[in-house]
């Protein structure tokens, strides 16, 4: 059966695990080595069962322990080249990736890791590249879009094809235009460059949800200008106005920014 489990979500730092009995993928790895290795001890799991990472973008908080990790246990590290030129730059990253473990993708072709069927598509974002994945594994349609500026018409496709989604819900627009942030910074994470609102996220659910879609994981919150409740509260009562019932249609979540999820079961 396929797994999914969220070890932080937020600009803390991200790393999602998504596995099966027999294989298992990272997606980010902006948490710190040695917090990531507790993690897998208290849900009695190996990084070892871990052969291979896939990066979103370049970012700290997504990519601040991946060389390390690489360099541990020997990972291929897949991402655009112009996220792994970025990763290259950023002084964050202060253990770099080997170049033996470097693997160039292309946005819009497929690839094959071990069980995992990845089809990666560009998201907007500020940083060098930013990408999400649409993974297929024993039948099931797992995708993750982060760091969104807006949706595409290709990530809208994603959404109608997904039976599980993890997709942004950063911000609160009121509470982000109200808040204590400086102007420039507050147009950057409200423009199409930037990052996904409540709103935003909710209204593409609205949508572009179809009956296959089975459970939506809101992530990347930010801790400045949003809730939990509140981003699940603006989801529910948009879905609702379009006759969406959480709980009966599909199930929605609020990832934790700083620790992980339960193990959610895949079916």
């Amino acid at each position: 059966m396929l797994r999914f489990i969220s070890f932080g979500s937020g600009s803390s730092g991200n790393c999602y695990y998504l596995f099966t009995d027999t294989d298992a993928l990272l997606i980010d790895v902006g948490v710190g080595l040695r917090t990531l290795k507790k993690h897998f001890h208290d849900y009695g799991k190996r990084l070892d069962s871990v052969h291979h990472i896939l990066i979103t973008h370049d970012h700290a908080d997504h990519v601040k322990s991946v060389g390390s990790v690489c360099r541990d246990f020997r990972l291929p590290v897949f991402t655009t080249r112009k996220v792994h030129e970025g990763i290259e730059r950023n002084y964050c990253v202060r253990q770099k990736i080997n170049p033996t473990f470097v693997h160039v993708i292309e946005k819009a072709t497929p690839f094959t890791l071990g069980e995992f069927h990845v089809t990666p598509f560009g998201v907007p974002h500020d940083s060098a590249d930013n990408v999400g994945y649409k993974i297929e594994c024993e039948g099931v349609v797992f995708s993750l879009m982060t760091d969104v500026g807006h949706l595409t018409d290709e990530m809208l496709q994603v959404i109608e094809e997904s039976n599980y989604l993890v997709i942004e819900a950063n911000h609160d627009k009121e509470m982000l235009a109200q808040g204590r942030y400086p102007q420039y910074l507050k147009q950057r994470i409200a423009g199409p460059i930037g990052h996904l609102s409540n709103a935003e996220c909710a209204m593409a659910l609205a949508e572009h949800a179809t009956p296959n879609l089975r459970h939506v994981w809101l992530c990347h919150l930010s801790a400045d200008n949003n809730h939990p409740e509140l981003a699940r509260k603006t989801v529910d009562q948009v879905l609702r106005d379009h006759g969406i019932v959480i709980g009966e249609e599909f199930d929605v979540d609020v990832l934790k920014r700083t620790t992980p999820s339960g193990i959610y079961d895949l079916k």
